[in-house]
């Protein structure tokens, strides 16, 4: 299995590309416009740092990147720390929200995840998560052909907690599955209230079913979390 220092050449490359940020990026606008704060918001999972001005602009807020590989973090033009999710290196209650786009189903603690990030959010603030849809995240899902050429979409073992390794440029990257109801109770559990779910397609594909590619969630922190 590929390590994420290298596969940071094939995500940049990834992020690159025109489809990603006609996907990716309006999904999160869409939710950052419902997160504004004056204080600080953490990118997990920031990379070279993309989104990071982009975040600034929408939320008011200063933004730090929390991400894995030094390389990566060393592009941003931004501050970040370097830590592997989902250890988050704040002091508890110091963060006014945080977000990531499509690393939470490459973390396979996702309930340490929703602590973490918990723990980090004063009350009231946002966590964004921008993933790849669980429908598309399950083992074995995958377009298949009708007798009579219609095509249709196998869920898999969408139910099932599991993961998949996917080629990624000359390597590979494992994908954790969880289906939805596990992680909107996951963070329910950890003390974060939903407030926008989005479930977006990929309108540009060419063939197969119409089924959700992308699952962008805003949740806000309530003042007493469950034990």
């Amino acid at each position: 299995m590929s390590t994420w220092e290298e596969l940071g050449v094939w995500w940049l490359e990834e992020v690159a590309d025109p489809s990603y940020r006609e996907l990716v990026d309006p999904l999160l606008e869409a939710l950052l416009t419902g997160g504004r704060s004056d204080g600080v918001v953490a990118d997990l999972g920031s990379g070279n740092g993309r989104l990071m001005r982009r975040a600034e602009q929408l939320t008011g807020a200063r933004v730090i990147g929390v991400e894995l590989v030094e390389a990566l973090a060393r592009k941003s033009d931004r501050p970040v720390v370097v830590s592997r999710l989902p250890s988050i290196p704040f002091a508890d209650m110091s963060l006014d929200g945080a977000y990531s786009v499509l690393v939470l189903e490459h973390i396979e603690d996702d309930r340490e995840f929703f602590a973490e990030t918990a723990r980090v959010v004063r009350p009231g603030g946002f966590l964004i998560v921008i993933a790849n849809h669980p429908i598309w995240t399950a083992p074995g899902s995958t377009p298949i052909s009708d007798t009579d050429g219609e095509v249709l979409w196998r869920p898999g073992q969408y139910f099932d907690r599991g993961g998949s390794v996917e080629p990624a440029g000359t390597g590979e990257v494992l994908f954790f599955h969880r289906s939805m109801s596990e992680l909107l109770n996951a963070a329910s559990r950890a003390g974060w209230d939903l407030d926008v779910l989005i479930e977006k397609s990929n309108e540009k594909a060419e063939q197969g079913p119409e089924v959700p590619r992308l699952a962008g969630f805003r949740w806000r922190r309530r003042p007493f979390p469950e034990g």
